[in-house]
């Protein structure tokens, strides 16, 4: 049974973890509490350098990591001013266990959700198709949620990169995201979107419910228990009504 979750902040992201808490106590039944970036709190003189092991190379290689002195530093850096960080995918299983061996040792347990929001890019290696994918979470003890990943693992409708390879075959180069945005019809998150915290406590609370009940996501794309591969199925199940599937409504009806 969980009865602690404990969210943790991105302050350098457009995500509101004070607001996600507020909205996730109406609808548990465990302690809802929030703490700083979590990359801040549990950083150690290893951290860096266990962040550059858990880098993805290239899209392709299951293989990962590159510890060399430059990318150790630049780990360094970015643990101090996240603003600075980007452009950067990580093994999110891995990245998981990294940070699950941070956690206080007597908050470890079933019982004591770790809810990180991060401002890193996190992916997962998909076996069927020997590439990697961005996530917008990873479930588990702690759970990810990854902000950045709200926009970006998700794919957006298909006029969006018929446009954007129409713009580069023009102009010989990729059209700026603004460009794209104002062309493209259709619905989709951008980064730093004014609605990305009420996108996210949906994702916030699937991690509260695959520690609680062993369900992974909800077959209804219009609950927020859903795990759409597009992003109008984001939008649907996050920012439309109803909240909930009837079975999903039952359990986190406020």
């Amino acid at each position: 049974m969980v009865e602690q979750v404990t969210l943790s902040r991105a302050p350098t992201t457009e995500a509101d973890a004070d607001a996600i808490a507020d909205w996730l106590r109406e609808r548990v039944g465990a302690e809802v509490v929030v703490r700083d970036r979590f990359l801040a709190r549990v950083a150690d003189d290893d951290l860096a350098e266990d962040l550059a092991a858990r880098r993805v190379l290239d899209p392709d290689d299951r293989e990962t990591g590159n510890t060399m002195l430059g990318t150790v530093r630049y780990e360094e850096r970015a643990i101090e001013r996240p603003e600075r960080a980007g452009g950067v995918i990580y093994d999110g299983r891995a990245l998981q266990e990294t940070l699950y061996e941070r956690l206080p040792a007597d908050e470890r347990g079933l019982d004591h959700l770790h809810v990180p929001l991060v401002d890193r890019v996190v992916g997962t290696w998909g076996d069927h198709d020997g590439r990697w994918h961005k996530r917008v979470t990873v479930l588990g003890q702690p759970s990810l949620v990854s902000v950045p990943g709200l926009y970006e693992a998700p794919a957006k409708p298909e006029q969006y990169y018929e446009e954007q390879q129409r713009h580069a075959l023009l102009s010989g180069d990729a059209p700026p995201r603004e460009v794209l945005e104002e062309q493209v019809d259709g619905e989709f998150l951008v980064a730093d979107d004014p609605r990305t915290t009420e996108a996210l406590k949906g994702y916030v609370l699937q991690a509260y419910h695959y520690l609680a009940t062993g369900e992974a996501f909800c077959d209804d794309e219009r609950c927020r228990l859903a795990n759409p591969h597009r992003q109008p199925g984001v939008v649907r199940a996050q920012l439309r009504d109803p909240e909930f599937c009837p079975a999903h409504a039952e359990r986190y009806r406020p």
